[in-house]
């Protein structure tokens, strides 16, 4: 039976909080479903918009890697990834600019305003994240305070990223709580041993969520920033 998430009551006082980004931060993730699909076409890959959900979290190689082992196309070269990902990259820009998540504005000042500090934890690789996201939240994220593809060796569901946050921030898992939006996110995130609320801003069932251990399901981030208040 699924717990009541209408309320919950922190097990311990959080001294931060880690965000996932797109999905989570951006509203992106049916841009780079679409991307993603579309790009893996050009290959005779059929990847859906709603696969693409499923496996969001990855970096773009083990994205990659994953879709032609899938498809029994064996493991990609380096050339594979490079042409796969430039070409994702293009469709996706293609698309314009990143969109805020609706209410994470006043999420991020809630948390702000708690006194928690604010990681990012991504499988992204952009090189101008830190850019876009100072566009958007100024004063809000910092280099020192970012886990991307770049950090790691292993991507999500792999605990890797969430470890190496927890390392960056000086903190036990008991010291954090995760936001996330996608099931290897959340494996990621509880592979590190760390309360991990979901919100699904997506096109995902929240039993996709549940099953991949959310602590927590919330439909927004309006239930997100309720949830802060109380």
């Amino acid at each position: 039976m699924k717990p009541d998430i209408t309320n919950f009551v922190l097990p311990f006082v959080p001294k931060a909080v880690f965000f996932d980004m797109d999905g989570v931060i951006f509203d992106s993730m049916p841009r780079h479903a679409k991307a993603w699909s579309q790009a893996m076409a050009l290959e005779g890959l059929p990847f859906s918009e709603y696969q693409v959900y499923l496996q969001e979290g990855r970096t773009g190689s083990g994205t990659v890697t994953d879709v032609f082992l899938a498809h029994g196309r064996g493991v990609p070269t380096e050339e594979d990834i490079k042409r796969i990902y430039a070409n994702k990259s293009r469709i996706f820009d293609s698309f314009g600019d990143p969109i805020p998540m609706r209410g994470m504005h006043d999420v991020l000042e809630k948390v702000k305003s708690l006194g928690l500090e604010i990681y990012i934890v991504t499988g992204s690789g952009q090189a101008s994240l830190l850019d876009t996201l100072n566009h958007y939240f100024p004063h809000t994220f910092y280099k020192e305070k970012m886990v991307t593809a770049f950090d790691v060796k292993k991507g999500k569901p792999d605990p890797e990223p969430y470890l190496m946050a927890l390392e960056k921030a000086g903190l036990q898992a008991n010291e954090a709580i995760v936001v996330e939006n996608a099931p290897l996110g959340v494996r990621s995130a509880k592979g590190a041993g760390i309360f991990t609320i979901a919100v699904n801003t997506g096109i995902l069932k929240d039993e996709d969520l549940w099953q991949a251990g959310a602590d927590v399901v919330l439909p927004d981030m309006a239930a997100l920033l309720e949830q802060l208040n109380e």
